[in-house]
């Protein structure tokens, strides 16, 4: 009884404390660092370092395998495959709009987009290949060398590790999906979702859901403990080795996230009505029914946002 009296209080203090922040639209530029500025010439050579395959070791798995654009930049399968086919330890997250997160990965182990943007290749269960390799690569296509010159300066060895981390970092950046119907509903377009989705809203909120989904990307990037069906992963504490860190992963982002099935950090739950069940039972300690279910997926469904438009890149 104690216990529940003070998980309330402590969801109510929480609430009052996000509140604020959990009605913010998406902004319409992420924050960008001092040391990696945004250039069109430097987005699109990005771009192209993210769907060439080239930077893998077998020479067929890129970046956009896993992040594919027809998928929201996910790749729709339980847990990512990567290179001889192997299956990786956890579910594909999303690119989209991960500018705008204080953390990468689902333990957090890297700070920026640009750390994120190296680890993938390295990863022997993804793209496996040595940083060296993939320099010596790109080094020997003309047109590759001419690119980085423009971009990073005219110095003998431009193309380096930082500096495609630099570029990949500057392309995921331009991924944001603005103009969302809940973005526009609140700029004050109160027909911008329909009445189920206000009784979602209202719920979400009530619940306590907002005390980790808030803030322009629903998302506080904290690291919660949550075990799902069938999952071992023993999460944030792999990074830290901390007891208290087993079974914790960072907050995902609720943006666009009737578009980013399977869920959760093992991909176990295809559908978003048994994600929100189960994360009321897990994180709040109630059930939810299926009318107030629904109400609440009616709700998510209105943070889809506008997809991403660019060409995509012919490479040499």
């Amino acid at each position: 009884m104690r216990k529940s009296i003070f998980l309330t209080l402590f969801l109510v203090l929480i609430f009052f404390a996000a509140d604020s922040r959990a009605t913010e639209r998406l902004p319409s530029l992420p924050p960008i660092p001092a040391d990696n500025s945004m250039t069109p010439l430097k987005i699109e050579l990005g771009k192209m370092l993210f769907f060439d395959p080239r930077l893998s070791s077998s020479g067929v798995i890129s970046c956009a395998t896993c992040h594919n654009p027809s998928f929201a930049f996910t790749d729709r399968v339980s847990r990512a495959l990567g290179h001889k086919h192997q299956v990786g330890p956890r579910n594909t997250p999303t690119v989209l709009n991960s500018a705008f997160l204080k953390n990468q990965f689902w333990d957090g182990r890297a700070a920026t987009l640009e750390e994120q943007a190296l680890g993938p290749i390295q990863a022997s269960v993804e793209m496996n290949e040595k940083l060296d390799n993939v320099v010596k690569r790109l080094n020997a296509i003309p047109a590759y060398k001419e690119l980085f010159q423009e971009v990073f300066g005219r110095t003998p060895a431009p193309v380096t590790p930082k500096n495609i981390a630099k570029a990949m970092a500057a392309f995921e950046r331009t991924l944001l999906t603005p103009n969302s119907p809940f973005d526009r509903y609140l700029a004050g377009d109160k027909k911008a979702i329909s009445k189920r989705a206000k009784r979602g809203w209202d719920l979400f909120q009530n619940k306590g859901c907002i005390a980790c989904h808030n803030g322009p990307i629903f998302t506080n990037s904290t690291f919660q403990k949550i075990q799902v069906p069938g999952s071992t992963d023993l999460g944030r504490y792999l990074v830290t080795k901390k007891e208290e860190d087993k079974y914790k992963f960072r907050v995902q982002t609720l943006r666009n996230v009737a578009l980013t099935y399977p869920y959760f950090n093992n991909g176990s739950v295809w559908k978003l009505r048994d994600a929100v069940k189960i994360m009321s039972r897990e994180m709040l300690g109630s059930e939810t029914g299926d009318k107030d279910a629904d109400d609440i997926v009616a709700f998510l469904k209105t943070l889809t946002g506008d997809m991403p438009v660019f060409t995509y890149p012919i490479l040499p």
